[in-house]
């Protein structure tokens, strides 16, 4: 089972990238994201074995928040950078709060077996991948003129723990975070 632990966004907000993304979407070849896929990734754990699914649940509930945490979604960018680009993303801006819950995560899984990550984390929601080399002239144009938009807040009150199985994705389980 290939796993991994996200934030879910609200309707509104993915609506408001699905049409950036429609609006972008003709400028250059890329593979976009569904939004219905949309989410913001705080843990990836990679394969695990189903009949270890349970406990996987159970050290997920053992991490405590402090309450919800305040997201905004905002700015477009390039990752690792403009010039040679991987990824294509929407800005995400939660703070210290974010990244605390992210590093519980981490930690709670890393005590099951799961491998700690070694990059620091870097909240954000993947638009499109960029998979080969393709122009990208026309879509930077427009980028400009949308890539300091504020998509919108909200205040997460949940991540859930999903399945990544033939491009679907699942929910297997939701975690309060107040």
């Amino acid at each position: 089972m290939r796993l991994f632990t996200a934030i879910d966004i609200p309707d509104a907000i993915a609506s408001k990238l699905g049409a950036v993304i429609d609006r972008l979407r003709p400028k250059t070849k890329l593979s976009w994201t569904s939004v219905e896929k949309m989410h913001i990734t705080m843990k990836f754990i990679g394969e695990w074995p189903e009949d270890r699914l349970d406990e996987m649940k159970r050290s997920l509930a053992g991490v405590r928040a402090t309450g919800g945490i305040e997201i905004t979604v905002r700015g477009l960018g390039w990752y690792p950078n403009p010039r040679d680009p991987h990824v294509f993303w929407a800005g995400v801006e939660a703070g210290d709060d974010l990244r605390s819950l992210a590093k519980a995560t981490d930690q709670a899984v890393h005590a099951i077996g799961v491998p700690l990550d070694d990059r620091e984390y870097s909240p954000h929601l993947t638009l499109a991948r960029i998979r080969k080399r393709v122009s990208l002239n026309a879509l930077r144009r427009d980028v400009e003129a949308v890539e300091s938009t504020d998509f919108g807040s909200f205040r997460a009150t949940d991540f859930y723990l999903y399945l990544s199985r033939a491009g679907a994705y699942t929910k297997l389980a939701g975690f309060a975070l107040v």
